[in-house]
């Protein structure tokens, strides 16, 4: 099937707000504290212009918020203003996911990841209250209520789980009830929502309770990875991926945009798949599902955190190994990923996306106009065990500028692909400066000049994509 496509630079577009750039996911709220961590964060702000960012725990034992001794309730906030005094100082904002129990508040000992953290209900649900009031107020009054405001509070992570709890909606409501009542208590125009389900679930069911029950619901967050609900217990990765669509996370938010209704819907995780340790993570095949993903979502969500920004990650084990297959964009020594590089070429990109003509069963083609360019991206996706192979993409442009200059930067197996210069290098553990340097030298995107012909107002080229890439052709055209 050949891959032709066509476009009209100077047509009308559609807007392409940056919803992608909203949030990004981290783990574990202590690792915020960290020297690297905050390093990275600060790189992922810069480079791909994320806003807030989302993590996990800011309310365990191992954040100090709430202790007891003596039979007297300690409250705590230090550590979460070492880490929110840093996100403020480089331009970054929280989404507060209010999470996990306290354990002098929990009702068991059910806990998750290795840092354990509790997850049971808690005992007392006005003491919860108390918790969070205390600590809401406590950020308006350092931060200030017009600061505070801009930021989002979501009540815990994926209660649908067992993992998270029981997995019943009537406590997850409760435990909603009553913190949605303790925020909106310090200021009534402070951001609330949930329900924080894992595969889009809840959403019609949280949004009548809070109907019924008067409470307010500002947004609507969900998760999703394309392995949701595909394959069967004890399948790797690819062959869950294998039983996936192409398209299968634009087709679950545009369901989950329709049961919203007028409320903003924020995706506060989504990922290449929800294996922590997944060799795709690492890879350029990441890159090209991040794209394409990223550009299928225009106009159905308002936020959508990738999950995460960086390979310093403890929810089972802190790993060694440079290249070990986590959610990251970064590596743990900072290694931009070919999904950091697909992030980098997205943040770059106008905001009006252009129609286009042409389709094909792996390449997919996006014209994005800025105020003096346009930026052609190409994907050449497809799933796991499915067919694909290079093809030689033709495209037909109609500009007015016969002056137009093209350049050309790829992400795919040999271009800004540090996982492969690592494998040549012989995959060692651990890495040397020297090392360093010269995988975060292969990591680079590096353009190349494009040579067109240009005949009657069209611009006419052949690019040649290879399999599970990224091509993005960069024109300036002034207006």
């Amino acid at each position: 099937m050949t891959a032709t496509f066509s476009c009209d630079f100077a047509q009308p577009a559609v807007p392409l707000p940056h919803f992608w750039e909203h949030t990004v996911g981290s783990g574990h709220a202590t690792l915020a504290l960290r020297a690297d961590w905050q390093a990275q964060l600060k790189r992922a702000h810069d480079e791909l212009g994320m806003k807030h960012v989302r993590f996990h725990g800011i309310l365990s034992d191992d954040m100090g918020t709430l202790i007891c001794q003596s039979d007297e309730l300690l409250y705590s906030f230090f550590n979460t203003d070492q880490i929110f005094d840093f996100l403020l100082s480089i331009g970054m904002k929280p989404f507060v996911e209010l999470s996990f129990m306290p354990s002098t508040l929990s009702s068991g000992g059910q806990t998750v990841f290795h840092y354990r953290a509790n997850v049971t209900p808690p005992t007392d649900y006005a003491q919860w209250s108390v918790l969070i009031r205390k600590l809401v107020k406590h950020w308006v009054d350092r931060y200030g209520v017009e600061e505070v405001r801009q930021w989002f509070f979501e009540v815990w992570n994926e209660p649908n789980l067992t993992a998270f709890g029981s997995g019943k909606q009537n406590e997850y409501f409760e435990l909603y009830r009553y913190t949605v009542d303790a925020i909106k208590s310090v200021d009534a125009a402070l951001r609330v929502g949930g329900p924080a389900t894992a595969a889009n679930a809840w959403i019609e069911d949280f949004i009548g309770f809070c109907t019924a029950n008067d409470l307010p619901a500002d947004f609507i967050s969900t998760h999703h990875y394309p392995t949701d609900a595909f394959g069967q217990p004890g399948d790797d990765t690819e062959m869950q991926l294998s039983k996936s669509t192409r398209s299968i996370l634009q087709a679950q938010a545009r369901d989950v945009r329709a049961k919203a209704g007028d409320r903003p819907v924020y995706y506060t995780e989504w990922c290449t798949s929800s294996n922590p340790r997944d060799p795709m993570h690492d890879d350029p095949y990441a890159a090209a599902f991040i794209v394409k993903t990223v550009l299928e979502a225009n106009g159905l969500v308002q936020g959508y955190s990738y999950w995460t920004f960086s390979d310093i990650f403890e929810e089972n084990y802190f790993p060694s190994i440079p290249f070990h297959g986590g959610f990251g964009l970064q590596t743990i020594y900072g290694i931009a990923k070919p999904a950091h590089r697909a992030f980098q070429l997205l943040h770059e990109l106008g905001t009006e996306l252009l129609p286009t003509t042409g389709q094909h069963e792996t390449v997919d083609m996006w014209a994005i106009r800025g105020e003096k360019d346009v930026t052609v991206m190409l994907t050449n996706f497809a799933l796991p065990r499915h067919p694909i192979a290079t093809e030689t993409v033709t495209l037909s442009l109609k500009i007015a500028q016969p002056e137009s200059v093209a350049s050309l930067r790829r992400i795919d197996l040999e271009h800004a692909n540090a996982k492969r210069h690592w494998e040549q290098m012989g995959k060692p553990d651990y890495l040397t400066a020297s090392m360093i340097a010269s995988l975060n030298d292969a990591s680079r995107m590096n353009p190349e000049p494009l040579s067109f012909a240009y005949e009657a107002g069209m611009l006419n080229l052949e690019v040649v994509v290879p399999p599970q890439s990224v091509a993005a052709i960069h024109f300036t055209c002034p207006r």
